[in-house]
């Protein structure tokens, strides 16, 4: 289900479509939400945050008085800085690598900083997509492969949907207008289950809360497009 790319005929694909068979969307992480969502900078931000202020409780307990304190505390900034700064530079990179695809018959994912691969999954592979957004105005796309389908969470990540290690699913990450992109797969899944008469099922999120139940899936070839609209750090 994977191969390596050295060569890209079409930015983000391995090699040329089949005839008939035509883009219909091409996509990359947004890099500060991936810092954010994946790297979680956030926590980051939170824990150096209370380790400088207990720098300066406890030298201030300990009689160094406000100045000694203050630079106890400010000698953390560089670590903190350059702790930031490492993980700001991955998620850049890890963006700037990926190309995700939606055609008329598959979804392929690109991605590799110093060993591109591609990961090609075919609408018939899929048992499931659930859309996850964010306040940030970015979102996930995560794929759940039918049986016995399965790629290792190492070799996706991090377009890999969080603490599914032993059924690890896909993810596209971070990407902008998700709901959108959404819809489109659907669109997409649903036309291509008419021209190969294959069954699926296809639900649409509420528009009053972006929530709905999840239908039972069918054994095989079956799409449900299941959106939740989670908080930042949700996931």
């Amino acid at each position: 289900m994977s191969a390596e790319s050295e060569f890209e005929p079409i930015p983000g694909l391995p090699e040329n479509l089949p005839a008939g068979e035509r883009i219909l969307w091409q996509g990359q992480p947004q890099w500060r939400g991936l810092a954010q969502h994946t790297f979680r900078l956030r926590w980051l931000y939170g824990y150096f945050g209370i380790f400088i202020a207990a720098r300066g409780v406890f030298a201030l307990h300990d009689g160094a008085g406000l100045s000694g304190a203050l630079w106890s505390s400010l000698m953390v900034l560089p670590l903190a800085g350059l702790c930031v700064g490492v993980l700001s530079l991955l998620a850049w990179l890890f963006a700037r690598s990926a190309i995700y695809t939606i055609t008329s018959r598959r979804i392929v994912m690109r991605f590799g900083v110093a060993l591109p691969l591609s990961f090609n999954l075919p609408f018939k592979r899929l048992a499931e997509a659930t859309l996850l957004t964010h306040k940030d105005g970015t979102g996930d796309i995560a794929l759940r492969l039918a049986s016995p389908d399965r790629i290792g969470w190492l070799h996706l990540w991090p377009h890999a949907r969080p603490w599914h290690f032993a059924k690890a699913q896909p993810m596209l990450r971070s990407i902008r207008g998700a709901s959108q992109v959404a819809a489109l797969l659907a669109d997409a899944v649903a036309q291509w289950s008419v021209q190969d008469n294959v069954s699926v099922l296809l639900s649409s999120p509420r528009p009053d809360a972006g929530t709905l139940s999840v239908s039972p899936l069918e054994p095989l070839g079956s799409v449900d497009m299941a959106s939740r609209q989670l908080a930042d750090a949700s996931h």
